[in-house]
């Protein structure tokens, strides 16, 4: 089992305009990770990748570049293209269900609305993945989502968000060397 390679995916949008939003946590957490295994990332097909090991593990890392709400093209290739099963990817996303600084970590379900579940799922042809959710909150008015989870985190909200980062970094590691159930039993809040 020592040799299962894993992929941790995080969902955002490319550009620079896009940097420090609510919808590009999954982002952050990744870059985190490259941060702490010490990984640079290169451009491949539809994602910035990464390509390392975590305490002896093969881990790619991935930043889908084909938007948010598009992201299962991505997914399907990352995991075609290395022969995966769905159980050894996680894909972190933004959640506006959760109150900020809140992440959940869960083995598969449905996408709690969330666009870029919907296309991942759609692509797979499966909602069977683990996936690790950060409470971005919901505070916005009917009809402005869209308008929320692209703007940058409130300096309240970044003191939040800036720890939840290293939880989430440590529980996709944990993913990566104990398995979905250990890690949603360590850091489900």
């Amino acid at each position: 089992m020592a040799s299962t390679k894993r992929i941790i995916i995080g969902l955002g949008n490319p550009g620079i305009e896009y940097e420090g939003t609510r919808h590009n946590v999954g982002f952050e957490v990744i870059e985190a990770i490259g941060a702490k295994i010490g990984e640079t990332f290169k451009t491949k097909a539809q994602s910035r990748i990464a390509w390392g090991k975590w305490k002896g593990r093969p881990l790619g890392l991935a930043m889908p570049q084909t938007f948010m709400n598009r992201s299962g093209l991505a997914v399907e290739e990352l995991v075609r293209k290395n022969q995966l099963d769905t159980f050894n990817i996680l894909v972190i996303v933004d959640d506006i269900n959760l109150p900020p600084g809140k992440i959940r970590i869960r083995e598969k379900g449905g996408t709690g609305g969330h666009n870029g579940l919907d296309d991942i799922i759609d692509w797979l042809d499966s909602d069977a993945f683990p996936r690790l959710r950060i409470g971005i909150g919901n505070d916005f008015n009917r009809g402005g989502q869209a308008s929320y989870v692209l703007e940058p985190f409130s300096d309240d909200e970044r003191k939040l968000i800036d720890p939840v980062i290293g939880s989430a970094r440590d529980a996709a590691l944990s993913f990566v060397t104990n398995g979905i159930t250990v890690t949603m039993n360590g850091f489900n809040t």
